[in-house]
């Protein structure tokens, strides 16, 4: 993961979950696994395609170039079928995923 410029919520695909967590000691590893879950709960077999944290404004997968207007986290994400965005804390942590099985 390494910075990249910001994104707006108007450039994540379709299909957005929200979550808000009130826990203090919310990091990048619970935040992963509550997204996963959420996920779970609405698709079938989501797999994960990529993720922002916005604290650090690290991203994965670490690529350039991928397109233009957004970052090539959410591009990336979209050129493979992106098909669930679990967004956690108004921005804090996004991941995308595609199901498997829609």
């Amino acid at each position: 993961m390494k910075n990249q410029e910001t994104f707006t919520k108007d450039m994540l695909p379709d299909q957005i979950y929200q979550l808000q967590i009130d826990d203090p000691d919310l990091d990048y590893i619970m935040a992963n696994e509550l997204a996963l879950k959420k996920a779970k709960e609405v698709g079938s077999d989501p797999m994960l395609l990529s993720c922002y944290e916005k604290k650090t404004g690290r991203y994965f997968p670490d690529i350039e170039g991928c397109g233009v207007g957004k970052p090539s986290w959410i591009t990336y994400a979209e050129s493979r079928g992106a098909s669930i965005t679990v967004d956690i804390n108004d921005g804090a942590y996004i991941f995308i995923y595609y199901d498997f099985v829609k």
